[in-house]
């Protein structure tokens, strides 16, 4: 047997005013994205910005439904309402923000499982890799790429 050690890196900011212009628009687009959120179960409102290589911002936001687990995460629908809508069209960055009973929470959201896989073949698609900021009203985490949020990527298929 050998012990391995997994590092992972990543930036913290305190406040969306200690990010660069790109990032900052990013997690108020999420930020924005949680006016379309449908969560009557949960009352867990999460919305997801997704910007393309073009430079153009797509929102999402979870959706719920009574027929659990018929609803979807504000980072899918995003990320697929991005490749619907322009395919071809690579996903550079996605910010991703939670909200309950109102206000942004204070800690991280973090991306589901599910929702971390779909991130890492948009990015393989793309063959670049795709930050995720991951914003609170506490903090926001930057990690340069997928891989970082999702160590051991399922990626055996043959394309």
């Amino acid at each position: 047997m050998t012990e391995k050690t997994l590092q992972i890196h990543y930036l913290e900011y305190g406040s969306l005013a200690e990010l660069e212009s790109e990032d900052r628009e990013l997690c108020e687009a999420a930020v924005k994205a949680l006016e379309g959120s449908y969560a009557p179960y949960s009352n867990f409102n999460v919305g997801a910005a997704v910007r393309l290589g073009n430079g153009l911002i797509i929102k999402g936001a979870n959706q719920e439904n009574a027929a659990s687990p018929s609803g979807l995460c504000a980072e899918r629908t995003a990320m697929f309402a991005a490749n619907s809508t322009y395919p071809g069209v690579p996903m550079r960055s996605i910010a991703i923000v939670g909200s309950q009973n109102g206000s942004i929470c204070p800690d991280i959201t973090s991306p589901c499982g599910a929702c971390r896989q779909v991130m890492a073949e948009y990015q393989h698609i793309a063959k670049a890799d795709m930050s995720v900021l991951l914003c609170s009203s506490g903090r926001i985490l930057k990690f340069s790429r997928v891989d970082d949020v999702l160590p051991f990527i399922f990626d055996n298929l043959d394309r």
